[in-house]
């Protein structure tokens, strides 16, 4: 496991099952320190862990940025996931209940995007993938 801090972003390695965990409990400390709800710690803590699967599962390997950011004119805790494995060939599918192309339920991408404000999938067949995540940062925080 690796954990760095660069220019206020948070970078875990993920590697191994392990891995899936600290980064579950980065996102959900950040989001305490921004002010989120239980609840929303809970849903961005939960979505963390189902991209970071994808990882382990698809890719073998990748990392979990955390950073707090504007998206969309206002502040978001944003989460990204990269990876440089083999890629998604059918994003529109990918997010699409039920839909799987490994021995998992196909509820990771679909799951994610319901549980944050916004999910952006960007990848191609032997290019990897990147998703990018945020929620919007409460008001007053």
């Amino acid at each position: 496991m690796v954990v760095t801090v660069a220019a206020e972003n948070l970078v875990i390695a993920v590697r191994v099952s392990g891995d899936i965990v600290i980064a579950r409990q980065a996102g959900r400390e950040l989001a305490a320190k921004l002010g989120f709800t239980l609840t929303d710690r809970t849903m961005i803590s939960t979505a963390i862990s189902e991209i970071a699967r994808n990882i382990t599962s698809y890719a073998g390997s990748g990392e979990i940025r955390l950073m707090v950011d504007d998206r969309e004119g206002r502040q978001a805790l944003v989460v990204q996931a990269e990876d440089q494995g083999p890629g998604i060939i059918d994003i529109p599918r990918a997010l699409e209940d039920g839909y799987s192309t490994g021995r998992g339920l196909g509820l990771g991408l679909p799951g994610a995007r319901r549980l944050m404000d916004r999910l952006v999938v960007d990848s191609a067949p032997g290019k990897g993938t990147l998703v990018e995540m945020w929620k919007w940062v409460p008001n007053g925080a």
